[in-house]
């Protein structure tokens, strides 16, 4: 299923590419040890389509969504025999001036609506449903600011793939036929400096990031010397090809507090290709010239899931249920 054969083969996924949506949470969770804590969490896993439908039933409009996604110490746990071939934890990342950490999470729901109450009465169901069998690792509450804007005031997820690119961008294909359809997940939330991003001129800001900010167009690559954002953040292979990750970023704040956040999200059919682009911003390319946009943006979380397809991730939870009777 590589390249454009994603344009003729039916593809089992979960809602990958729904489109940006107005409201998100992201949810990350530990579960706790034993048994009986997997099982309940499988049965949650179980219903969790009749929970959309449940929820998203008070407004067709609202276009609720979740995707779940699991870390690679649960799926493990599952005990299926087989796992995602690049599927493993977070690998922080020590820079000369940044450092992206690793943090906890076993389960990863993305939730996704046009109304943040379809967002906040989900989110509570699931949470009820859950019980005692997870602990609270992080979530976020997430919002649409302006046009698609971060809160240092760029456009965010332009180079996004779209139409059947999608797939072939965030579906793994006949490379892990087992595991096909699934998508690697990266989450990172990164809380922001705006005053000393704001004494920046718009000159500075832009040659940051690598776009104008009002018309959002990119500006040329440097030749040499300090890299754009937008370049350390393009993954080319020793072969030339591009590969293209999807973002579902959400700005996410509270002014009263002080806090400004970009939660980062990546759906990728490979994990290096994330991990590469992450390695280039914190390292730098070249080594030492890391990325400056990170000199305003702190990433204070960091973890990998991987989000099976329906079939897998029913064939799972089903092997814990048939199992413990």
């Amino acid at each position: 299923m590589a390249g454009n054969d994603w344009d003729r083969v039916p593809i089992d996924s979960q809602s990958i590419d729904a489109p940006l949506s107005r409201a998100a949470v992201f949810l990350t969770l530990t579960v706790a040890e034993g048994p009986e804590p997997l099982r309940a969490v499988c049965d949650v896993l179980d219903g969790l389509d009749d929970l959309v439908k449940t929820v998203g039933f008070r407004d067709l409009n609202g276009r609720l969504s979740c995707i779940a996604a699991l870390g690679s110490a649960l799926w493990e746990r599952f005990g299926s025999g087989g796992k995602p071939k690049e599927l493993r934890p977070f690998a922080p990342i020590e820079g000369a001036t940044h450092r992206a950490p690793a943090t906890a999470g076993d389960l990863f729901f993305h939730i996704r609506a046009e109304r943040a109450d379809l967002c906040f009465e989900f989110e509570r169901l699931l949470l009820e449903q859950l019980g005692g069998s997870v602990a609270m690792a992080d979530e976020v509450s997430g919002f649409r600011y302006f046009d698609s804007r971060d809160l240092l005031g760029f456009v965010d997820g332009t180079a996004n793939p779209t139409g059947r690119d999608i797939g072939a961008s965030t579906l793994v294909g006949s490379e892990d036929q087992e595991f096909a359809g699934g998508s690697y997940v990266v989450v990172q939330k990164y809380l922001h400096e705006m005053r000393p991003w704001a004494r920046l001129t718009k000159d500075e800001q832009e040659r940051i990031i690598g776009r104008e900010i009002v018309s959002n167009a990119e500006l040329p690559d440097a030749a040499s010397g300090q890299k754009s954002h937008k370049t350390l953040a393009t993954i080319v292979d020793d072969r030339g090809v591009e590969h293209d990750i999807l973002r579902d970023n959400m700005p996410f704040g509270r002014p009263g507090h002080g806090e400004y956040g970009t939660y980062f999200i990546g759906y990728s059919r490979h994990l290096w290709v994330i991990q590469k682009m992450l390695e280039r911003m914190f390292l730098g390319d070249p080594p030492g010239m890391h990325d400056r946009i990170l000199d305003f943006s702190t990433a204070r979380t960091g973890a990998v899931f991987f989000a099976p397809s329906p079939r897998t991730l029913s064939a799972l939870v089903q092997a814990v249920q048939t199992g413990s009777r």
